[in-house]
């Protein structure tokens, strides 16, 4: 159905440049925050305590479809309020808990379900599935990406740019994979590989939830699939040191203030994307790739982290698609069975390329 009221919760870096990018796409927007914030956005912005389930439906009901930018453990009663209203309904998780719960509701939605429409899980199953699609066989299917500091300091080389909640997450709860044709669950920070982008020396290792439901997807159709998390060398030792020698995985609320507090947010960050698919075409064994990295931009007088446009950017997209019909206009919606082609294509999802094809801090005024 075509729709153009859209509600974006949570108006932080993610939320607020989301917003902007969908009313530059002509959606009449109103943003949503628990804050009183200033007024200069270009779109409508009320404060709603969103966290308060039983106000949820009335909050959400004059609109035609809803985008959660919020912390994943807010993400199901809102699905839920989505569900009843018969809206659509968009978010950026990673949880792969959140992820189930959606997908059981959909099966009776009369609207689309999409979570994990950001980064990764989103636009790396998007490009991973078309690389997949190239060849007659597919052998294995690898998704790799990094969210780091260009001017790494310490040990660690890291900054959270990204929700503390959602890094602690990702470092600690199991990862689907699908090794030698067998669907499992393997541990996170583990299987430690070596990777170069751009002359940097990076470590890869597993974390959960960036596969999405592509395990589900490929299960019988494919011999290996995993994701990795990329980080300077040596970061995973000690994360493996604090989270697990020093016990901090059993308080994660705390393990992640310390994280934030020690190694606050940037403004100069990088976001590295290796993936790459191998089978065969026409009995030959062969290899593609897909390797960017994207530096922050400037949109509309602000510069934003490469994390928050490439996030944004990747759950606009979508939605754009969506919108026009490009996309079914109902039930759950698989980030790998969206085209990639029709993505880059859209208003949002062209800054992809565009900016894949500059070195660094580009300016993109209108998209």
């Amino acid at each position: 159905m075509t729709f153009s009221k859209i509600a974006v919760l949570g108006l932080g870096n993610v939320g607020a440049l989301a917003a902007t990018l969908l009313h530059q796409a002509k959606f009449d927007v109103t943003g949503i925050d628990s804050r009183s914030l200033r007024s200069e956005f270009p779109f409508d912005v009320k404060d709603h305590d969103v966290s308060n389930v039983a106000e949820l439906e009335k909050i959400l009901s004059p609109y035609d479809a809803v985008l959660s930018c919020l912390p994943f453990y807010l993400n199901i009663d809102i699905a839920r309020a989505a569900h009843a209203l018969g809206i659509h309904y968009f978010d950026l998780t990673e949880d792969v808990g959140t992820t189930q719960a959606i997908l059981e509701m959909s099966d009776t939605a009369t609207a689309v379900m999409a979570p994990q429409c950001g980064l990764a899980p989103g636009f790396v199953g998007i490009v991973g599935a078309h690389l997949a699609g190239q060849f007659d066989h597919v052998r294995t299917i690898r998704l790799r990406v990094g969210a780091l500091p260009q001017h790494p300091t310490g040990l660690l080389g890291y900054a959270f740019n990204w929700s503390p909640d959602g890094v602690v997450n990702e470092y600690l709860n199991d990862c689907e994979v699908i090794e030698e044709g067998v669907r499992k669950w393997v541990s996170p920070m583990e299987w430690l590989e070596t990777i170069f982008i751009d002359g940097k020396k990076l470590e890869a290792f597993t974390t959960s939830g960036g596969l999405g439901t592509m395990c589900e997807t490929f299960a019988g159709k494919i011999d290996n699939l995993d994701y990795k998390t990329m980080r300077y060398p040596g970061h995973v030792k000690l994360m493996n040191f604090f989270f697990h020698e020093l016990l901090m995985r059993e308080n994660r609320a705390e393990a992640g203030k310390i994280l934030t507090h020690a190694k606050p947010r940037v403004d100069d960050d990088v976001v590295y994307v290796h993936t790459s698919a191998e089978g065969e075409i026409l009995g030959q064994l062969q290899r593609k790739e897909y390797v960017r990295s994207y530096y922050p931009v400037e949109i509309e007088g602000q510069v934003w982290t490469a994390i928050a446009w490439t996030t944004a950017a990747s759950v606009c997209a979508v939605i754009e698609m969506v919108q026009g019909g490009n996309l079914p206009a109902q039930g759950f919606l698989k980030q790998e069975k969206i085209p990639l082609k029709p993505f880059l294509a859209t208003t949002t999802g062209s800054l992809f390329e565009r900016a894949a094809k500059e070195s660094r801090n580009i300016r993109v005024d209108h998209l």
